[in-house]
């Protein structure tokens, strides 16, 4: 089993889609790459602490690929836009890869070059150490699942799930 702690924006939308994934065991939102011990939502969303919203993947990669897990990633957000997502803004917000090692760190610059050929260049999506993961509140965990006819989810979640559908079919559950 393996797992990837990546953020691309407000974590309901990965959480969303990665649980549409075969081999995808878990998926855990939660909150990475700052200064705050134990941050609360509310404390990460006023962009002082320094963390991003993240998921952390948990994967088969018997099953899924890690550098479909990545690609994955880069189809679900624009890794352009520096420390947003559409109308989510600050650094909460940016597209970020936290690594475990320096195997992993040279998987995900991999991937980001990848990334930058598709994307025609400009991904601004950093390479940081995860040095600590905290997980997010009982009521973001699978949020879009639990939320379905949420305005947001409906704007901009289930685009995203579509998006990772089409273009990832092969590994999508049922």
């Amino acid at each position: 089993m393996m797992s990837y702690t990546l953020a691309g924006g407000c974590f309901w939308c990965l959480d969303a889609v990665y649980r549409t994934l075969r081999g995808v065991s878990d998926v855990v939102s939660g909150y990475a790459g700052g200064e705050l011990a134990n941050p609360s939502y509310e404390a990460v969303c006023s962009g002082l602490t320094g963390h991003a919203e993240v998921v952390r993947v948990d994967f088969d990669e018997t099953v899924i690929p890690a550098s479909v897990i990545l690609d994955v990633f880069f189809t679900l957000h624009d890794p352009r836009q520096l420390n947003r997502q559409g109308n989510d803004v600050g650094t909460q917000y940016r597209s970020a890869m936290f690594y475990t090692g320096d195997d992993e760190r040279a998987v995900f610059a991999e991937s980001i070059d990848r990334a930058n050929e598709i994307w025609g260049g400009g991904v601004v999506t950093t390479l940081e150490p995860l040095t600590q993961f905290y997980d997010a509140e009982e009521y973001h965990q699978n949020f879009f699942a639990r939320n379905p006819g949420q305005g947001y989810c409906l704007a901009v979640a289930v685009p995203k799930v579509v998006k990772v559908r089409k273009s990832f079919s092969e590994y999508v559950v049922g």
